[in-house]
């Protein structure tokens, strides 16, 4: 989405620029920090597994099918032969035979038996591979020339790695929640930069835009021509430092063209709501201004972070946050059009609670082509640079999955 600031591009790229330096000088502890957690990851379950088959054991015995050892995993059994002996011998660390001598009392000959010293082998030989696993995973990452984030994340795969307030966060992610089913794989990029999604060889996305004063007149016939099917027009905003409520100069004048050109029309509002008496007057602003238009796709709310500003709605609470997004989305729909709310993955995962917004559709920011975020969403902005006939300059491209619009 487009802000009031017009130094929003310059200030983007410099947070961007000192981002990317803040990543760079904690990366060796991060690399630290991964290493230690894969370790006693790896050390704890190594433990709880072994107290567990020592329990089921009478003596500390592990059992055998026929002539082998038992497969640890479950996996059937591993000859051995006459494996019994006192002080041991056991199993490689490959699960292949061992050997040993001398003999125990009761015990029956085709079994083995752990020594300390062999499990502390054991373990030994596993936090080393495990180390070296994470090390190379994130030496392969950053090789290949991913960022920092892109490298860490697929090995916390039920954490949400967030970098936000000068750190990075490790966000739980809520599987109570509908998951998105969304799959690289499927994930067509044409040449011009374009995402297309395909199911079964056919494709099965829409493409949009969203659009306010900061793209200028429009053509919006030229921008039919160009395959856009829906565009999000921005109705207004609310004042991230005043707090004052402005209609978007192009407003009448972007819905009567895309209308025209037959494009489906959705709206929304970039709010910087504190209270739920101002989140009333943003919903009923939206109402009353698009009243006259054939409004087919959603009534947006946007709520995003300001960033490199102090913006009012950036130290409100997540309870009041998450409020005032069901507050707007209930005015919405009870006046009849079909509520949605636009986010990135820092709101997602921090800055509202998404649990009681699960009823209503999501429409969810990313620069990537990595489907990272967990949560369902019903449109992707996939760009903010993107470039379409009959705009002079750039503008946010969108892919829905489905049609958004109601006939």
């Amino acid at each position: 989405m487009k802000r009031e600031n017009t130094d929003y591009a310059a200030e983007r790229a410099s947070a961007r620029r000192k981002k990317r330096s803040r990543e760079m000088r904690t990366f060796a502890v991060l690399v630290c920090l991964v290493v230690m957690t894969a370790v006693l990851y790896l050390a704890v379950s190594i433990f709880s597994w072994i107290d567990g088959r020592m329990k089921d054991q009478e003596g500390g015995i592990l059992p055998v099918t026929g002539d082998g050892v038992k497969d640890p995993e479950g996996n059937g059994s591993v000859s051995g032969g006459d494996l019994a002996g006192a002080g041991g011998s056991a199993e490689n660390p490959e699960g292949g035979p061992g050997e040993g001598s001398g003999e125990i009392s009761g015990v029956n000959s085709s079994s083995v038996i752990y020594s300390q010293e062999e499990l502390d082998g054991y373990m030994a030989v596993a936090r080393q591979e495990a180390a070296e696993e994470v090390l190379d995973s994130i030496r392969r990452g950053l090789n290949e020339g991913e960022t920092l984030l892109e490298t860490l994340r697929p090995l916390f795969p039920e954490e949400m790695i967030v970098y936000s307030g000068g750190k990075y966060n490790f966000v739980p992610i809520n599987r109570s929640l509908k998951q998105s089913v969304l799959t690289e794989e499927n994930l067509n990029i044409l040449e011009n930069g374009e995402y297309q999604y395909m199911q079964d060889g056919q494709v099965i996305s829409h493409k949009g835009i969203d659009v306010s004063k900061h793209q200028g007149v429009i053509d919006w016939n030229l921008v039919a021509q160009d395959g856009v099917e829906f565009a999000f027009i921005r109705v207004g905003n609310r004042g991230y430092g005043t707090g004052k409520m402005v209609e978007d100069e192009r407003f009448d004048a972007n819905v009567q063209g895309a209308l025209a050109a037959n494009i489906k029309v959705g709206v929304y509002y970039y709010s910087q709501a504190i209270t739920r008496e101002e989140v009333l007057e943003e919903a009923n602003f939206v109402l009353e201004k698009i009243k006259p238009y054939e409004i087919s796709c959603p009534v947006v709310f946007d709520v995003e972070k300001v960033s490199g500003e102090p913006g009012r709605m950036n130290d409100i609470s997540v309870e009041e946050r998450t409020e005032f997004a069901r507050l707007f989305c209930e005015t919405i729909q009870n006046a009849g059009y079909r509520p949605m709310i636009y986010h990135n993955t820092e709101m997602g995962a921090m800055m509202i609670d998404l649990e009681p917004l699960e009823e209503y559709d999501k429409w969810f920011a990313a620069y990537s082509d990595k489907f990272y975020y967990p949560y369902e969403y019903k449109i992707w902005q996939y760009s903010q640079s993107g470039r379409v006939q009959g705009i002079k300059g750039a503008v946010d491209l969108n892919i829905s999955f489905a049609p958004i619009w109601e006939e």
